[in-house]
């Protein structure tokens, strides 16, 4: 009888550690993204975008779950050489935005 790791399947999906943070909490704050993922979200049925951020906040990994257009945006435009980077969150006009 086969075992299942005769079948050779590796999973297709990034791991990201730590431990969950709401985005009020890193609001004006630096930090350091060190990667993402998009998906679909769990919260809304209309075909709304789910990011997550792998953040690191001063010496912690965290991670940051958010459906916020300018976020989605600006950061399929980082090309995958770009990661890790710095930078700091900002709420203009009802928006969370990179700077």
């Amino acid at each position: 009888m086969k075992t299942f790791k005769d079948f050779n399947i590796k999973a297709d999906t990034k791991c990201f550690v730590g431990d969950k943070i709401k985005m009020a909490k890193i609001v004006n704050r630096e930090i350091v993204v060190s990667d993402y993922k998009l998906g679909d979200t769990k919260v809304y049925r209309d075909g709304t975008k789910c990011l997550q951020l792998q953040i690191k906040v001063g010496a912690d990994n965290h991670v940051v779950f958010t459906s916020a257009i300018g976020l989605i945006e600006a950061i399929e435009q980082v090309p995958k050489e770009g990661f890790p980077f710095t930078t700091t969150i900002i709420e203009e006009n009802d928006r969370f935005l990179f700077t």
